[in-house]
């Protein structure tokens, strides 16, 4: 017996649980007045689409929150992305985005999902619904571009080339 918790029967129904909590109600659902970062993401498949918002204190993720309209699956992702990368450091977050990016992506190389994904595991089954994928990686998608767009900057600041 398989024991990814993600489609495991005795788990599903507690993830589904929390994927229609974090979509009904979602964490960090808001504007941020004088944000540092705003990325756009739109998934023109099926319509989903989210502002991201990063306020940032060094290379540090002091705030971060998002606005749109998207699928449950969609809205969950992000409102679960927010919270789980809210006060890390940039680096934190981009190798959390890679753990999540490979979840959501791939089938697991073990049983369950990768380790150092904490409650980001409730989207360890959404690999087996390639429909789905684009969803439930909008908002991840958009962190990436935040990420990257600020090490550029970083970078560039440092070379004195901006």
């Amino acid at each position: 017996m398989s024991t990814d918790v993600a489609t495991s029967t005795p788990m599903a129904g507690l993830y589904q649980e929390m994927i229609i909590e974090h979509a009904h109600s979602p964490r960090n659902l808001r504007h941020i007045d004088g944000a540092h970062q705003t990325i756009e993401a739109v998934n023109p498949l099926c319509g989903d689409h989210l502002t991201l918002y990063v306020q940032r204190d060094g290379d540090h993720i002091a705030d971060i929150a998002f606005e749109g309209d998207g699928c449950a699956i969609s809205k969950a992702s992000a409102s679960l992305m927010t919270s789980a990368v809210k006060g890390l450091q940039s680096d934190e977050a981009l190798a959390l985005f890679r753990r999540v990016h490979s979840m959501l992506t791939t089938k697991p190389v073990g049983e369950g999902p990768p380790a150092g994904v904490g409650k980001l595991a409730v989207l360890s089954g959404i690999w087996q619904y390639p429909a789905r994928v684009k969803c439930a990686t909008l908002s991840w998608q958009a962190l990436h571009s935040a990420l990257k767009e600020s090490a550029l900057l970083t970078g560039a600041l440092r070379n004195g080339t901006e």
